[in-house]
Parts: C-alpha cells; sequence; structure tokens
C-alpha cells in the first residue's frame, strides 16, 4: 500500500472508532436524560438523534472497512471501542470505574489481543 493509500487507511478506521464511540456517550446521555425530563424533550431527542446518526456514519464506514479488509485486521481495532467507550464513559458522563468494570475490560483487550495475535 503507497503512503497515500496508508494515510486514507488510517483516516477513515479514526472516524469509525470515533463515531462509534460519540455515537455510544450520546445514546447513552439522551437515555440517562430522559428519565428526568422525558424522552420527548427537544434537547433529548437532539442527543438521540446525533447518536444515531454517529452510529450511522460507523455502521457504513465498519461495511465499507470490512469490503478491503479481513476480520484478523479489523477487529482488533473495532475491538478497541470498548476501552475507548468506557474511558470516555468514565470522563464525559461520570460514571464509575468499578473493580468489576475494569476487570470486564481487561479481559475484554486481552481477549482480543489473543484474536489478533492468532
Amino acid at each position: 500500500m503507497i503512503p497515500a493509500q496508508m494515510v486514507v487507511v488510517i483516516l477513515v478506521f479514526a472516524i469509525e472508532v470515533t463515531a462509534t464511540v460519540v455515537g455510544q456517550l450520546l445514546v447513552k446521555h439522551a437515555m440517562e436524560g430522559s428519565r428526568t425530563v422525558g424522552f420527548t424533550d427537544a434537547r433529548i431527542l437532539k442527543l438521540f438523534a446525533g447518536g444515531v446518526g454517529a452510529l450511522t456514519v460507523s455502521f457504513f464506514l465498519t461495511i465499507a472497512l470490512l469490503q478491503h479488509f479481513d476480520l484478523s485486521v479489523f477487529y482488533p481495532i473495532q475491538g478497541s471501542t470498548v476501552v475507548l467507550i468506557t474511558l470516555a464513559a468514565v470522563i464525559f458522563l461520570r460514571e464509575r470505574l468499578t473493580p468489576q468494570l475494569l476487570i470486564g475490560t481487561l479481559l475484554i483487550s486481552v481477549g482480543i489481543v489473543l484474536v489478533s495475535l492468532s
């Protein structure tokens, strides 16, 4: 792969992972907010629509990437979203990083590494 193509591939992977993380966070934030003001509140609907939009972008980029890469290449990168979503939820949504969550995230990360090595 020539360097220019490699830059494009890295950029598309970065956008796909970012869209997944942002989409998950927006949907989660909308669901939490809907408990107090209701799901039909304009702010909640905007958050939810933004999350669904980001996840839709992620979905179509995933399809495009899968057309060009084996799962053995794609899956470890996509699997990193679990760790990124966990960290982003702790930072932006102020979720608690419990021992169970930390252990679960570490186990998923180890599994991703093991799958990528096989």
